[in-house]
């Protein structure tokens, strides 16, 4: 299969519908960590409905509007990095990520989302990449502090979650934000 080293231990692969079982695991492992921010984890809550998340990105990726990458360590599915929305188009692309506990603080979401900034902006030639987050979520925030990104602004009350209105804060990196850090 398809890899890229993210560590000596880990890996950024496609996550695809014929890895539904293995998908569907981690999801019950992940989802109490997930849930307060990704709505399509409590989606996923048996094959049925698990695969259709995942063949709702396998159809994206065919539409070249988005992309799902699996974040394997020691062998096992930990999390994942994806491309919500990627418009050729308009040059624009999203990216999100999620990590279930096991797998946290090791530098696993930085690589990979550096993977997919690099493919984005080298390989795709995109203008400009969201990232999108609760600003109760902290550790998202600060992943993309890390990576460079520059907070746009906070949407108010933009997101419906749990039947409850959410701000969102809109994070972005364009190319001379890496061309001035040097990235």
């Amino acid at each position: 299969m398809f890899a890229i080293a993210l560590s000596e231990s880990a890996k950024l692969s496609p996550l695809e519908p014929w890895q539904v079982e293995e998908f569907l695991a981690h999801m019950d492992r992940a989802r109490p960590n997930l849930d307060p921010w990704i709505p399509w984890a409590q989606r996923s809550t048996d094959l049925e409905s698990a695969r259709a998340a995942l063949q709702s990105y396998a159809d994206r990726q065919a539409a070249d509007a988005g992309r799902l990458f699996g974040i394997w360590s020691e062998g096992v599915l930990v999390g994942g990095v994806m491309f919500v929305s990627f418009s050729k188009a308009t040059g624009v692309c999203e990216i999100g990520v999620w990590l279930e506990p096991a797998a946290e603080g090791k530098g696993l979401v930085s690589a990979a989302v550096s993977r997919l900034i690099d493919y984005a902006f080298d390989d795709r030639g995109m203008s400009r990449i969201e990232w999108h987050t609760s600003p109760a979520n902290t550790r998202s925030g600060a992943v993309a502090q890390r990576m460079g990104m520059t907070l746009e602004g906070t949407l108010r009350e933009a997101f419906l979650h749990q039947g409850v209105r959410h701000d969102t804060q809109v994070w972005s990196l364009l190319p001379s934000d890496r061309a001035a850090s040097g990235s």
